[in-house]
């Protein structure tokens, strides 16, 4: 089930199912919604998406009252979180799956959102999306090509073709939208080569791996997996990424994934080329798939806008890749 895309003049509601609206600077927040009202889109906030608490989230009936009239508000065309946080998997069991099967619309975000857009996606047959944030719209600055893939995704049906982008920064740029660090982006990294068409899960990693063993978790045979993961892990990042990605192998249906896409990773950690390669090399399981890395998504910027459940086509040779879009 494919929500209907977005078109100008449309309303989207901003929730708070992690962290709390609260979190954003007025400035930051008068910032998105400006950027959206450019694009032509009309805002309106959740009811309790200000709420807060000792964690900076809410109370699980405040953040499940909240995506449920989203839900079910007819003039609301689009569902986008606030920001990521910890805890949107607190939520999982307390949502009306059919209300949200029988108002189906798109729902963004990313990071700890992984955990809410692969529940919906197992439990609905809706695609949802991983991708900007509500507050990602603040940036001044370098936001062209998150821009464009967002449009692409969520306002075109045509297939899309993700080139990578040709610059890439990890600063706090909601601290300093003046002062950017922006760095030359080398492209994509091949890790395995070969082809593979299938089903895309996956996001936040460590997110991810929260749905296992739940009735949540996607059946992710025939699938491509997109993945990627935060710098909280510092200089033990490394180690932390291999046992992650050695759960989700450890998986059912695991031998029936087709293929791996990995996102950028943050500088503040102790990730190199070398470690992510060696780190495969020592998992039979990933030998005979195509692998490659350094796309954009994740945990800096710019990133893309792509389809939790939708298709991609990947083709990884000649030290080359081709990344698509097929069905979002």
């Amino acid at each position: 089930m494919i929500p209907k895309k977005l078109q100008s003049g449309d309303e989207i509601r901003v929730i708070a199912p992690a962290r709390s609206l609260s979190l954003l600077s007025e400035e930051n927040l008068n910032l998105a919604k400006e950027n959206f009202g450019k694009q032509g889109f009309k805002v309106s906030f959740s009811k309790n998406c200000r709420e807060k608490d000792i964690f900076m989230s809410s109370s699980i009936k405040s953040r499940v009252e909240d995506l449920h009239e989203a839900f079910k508000d007819p003039n609301v065309k689009a569902i986008f979180t606030v920001i990521g946080g910890f805890n949107s998997n607190q939520i999982l069991k307390y949502l009306d799956y059919d209300l949200i099967k029988n108002n189906p619309k798109i729902l963004c975000g990313y990071s700890d959102i992984t955990a809410l857009a692969n529940a919906i996606t197992a439990r609905t047959g809706m695609i949802t999306y991983s991708g900007l944030h509500f507050s990602t719209w603040a940036m001044k600055k370098e936001f062209e090509y998150n821009l464009e893939y967002f449009q692409k995704c969520l306002m075109s049906e045509s297939k899309i073709l993700i080139e990578s982008s040709k610059a890439w920064s990890d600063d706090s740029w909601y601290k300093d939208q003046e002062n950017r660090n922006i760095e030359k982006n080398n492209g994509y990294v091949v890790i395995n080569e070969g082809e593979a068409e299938g089903r895309i899960f996956g996001g936040n990693l460590c997110t991810f791996n929260l749905l296992q063993g739940t009735e949540f978790m996607p059946n992710i045979s025939d699938s491509i997996l997109f993945i990627e993961d935060d710098d909280m892990a510092g200089n033990f990042f490394g180690v932390e990424f291999d046992r992650n990605l050695q759960s989700l192998i450890h998986q059912p249906n695991f031998e029936k994934v087709k293929g791996i896409v990995i996102g950028r990773f943050q500088k503040n950690t102790d990730m190199t080329i070398e470690k992510l390669k060696y780190i495969i090399e020592t998992k039979e399981q990933l030998k005979s798939m195509p692998i490659f890395a350094n796309g954009d998504f994740g945990h800096t910027n710019p990133m893309i806008t792509f389809p939790i459940g939708g298709t991609a086509k990947i083709s990884v040779k000649n030290n080359q890749v081709k990344f698509e879009i097929l069905q979002h």
